[in-house]
């Protein structure tokens, strides 16, 4: 009985959230991309102060921590399922909160560091687009029982990580817009 009970706790996304995850997700893609389209050379490059990221930085960045979020989620799924823990913030509250720019906060993950992978924001999109696509498909068809599997130590569960690739790319095009709106700014 406590086994069937399990069971039916670690259940598949509801429609609503896997509806709430893809709009989210869909949202930030046309976002990030608006974003770098039409950048000339010298905007793509432009660095407001020396330790402040350039445009290209920023999307670089972006572009890396897909793959390093989606896997971070893939490992969280590998772990027992928890189906009784419950997060301790909703899905608001989080995607909110990433796009608190008060506070900033320093990338320290060294896979996700600009390094100058790519010349222009074309090739960077192309790159970006296809790591979003194998997400939004991800989000679309898995059975995954993602509200069960939680980050150790952390309070956020696997969907809700998902939740974060798109609030993590809402933040940086906030970040992105600020560069744009240096009054040094290439025009």
């Amino acid at each position: 009985m406590l086994l069937f009970s399990a069971a039916l706790q670690a259940q598949a996304l509801s429609q609503h959230d896997r509806d709430f995850a893809l709009s989210q997700l869909h949202a930030s893609r046309k976002l990030f991309l608006d974003a770098l389209a039409g950048l000339t050379p010298q905007q793509w490059k432009f660095k407001p102060a020396p330790e402040r990221w350039s445009i290209a930085e920023c999307a670089e960045h972006v572009a890396l921590s897909e793959d390093f979020m989606f896997e971070g989620v893939q490992k969280l799924l590998k772990a027992p399922a928890t189906p009784e823990k419950k997060s301790a913030v909703t899905n608001d509250e989080l995607m909110k909160g990433w796009l608190d720019r008060s506070q900033k906060v320093k990338a320290d993950e060294p896979r996700t560091q600009p390094a100058g992978r790519w010349a222009t924001p074309a090739k960077l999109a192309e790159y970006f687009k296809e790591r979003r696509e194998r997400t939004l498909e991800y989000v679309r068809t898995t059975q995954e029982a993602l509200r069960s599997h939680f980050a150790d130590p952390g309070d956020l569960d696997a969907y809700q990580w998902l939740l974060a690739i798109a609030g993590h790319t809402e933040r940086h095009v906030l970040q992105i817009n600020e560069v744009k709106a240096d009054p040094r700014y290439p025009k």
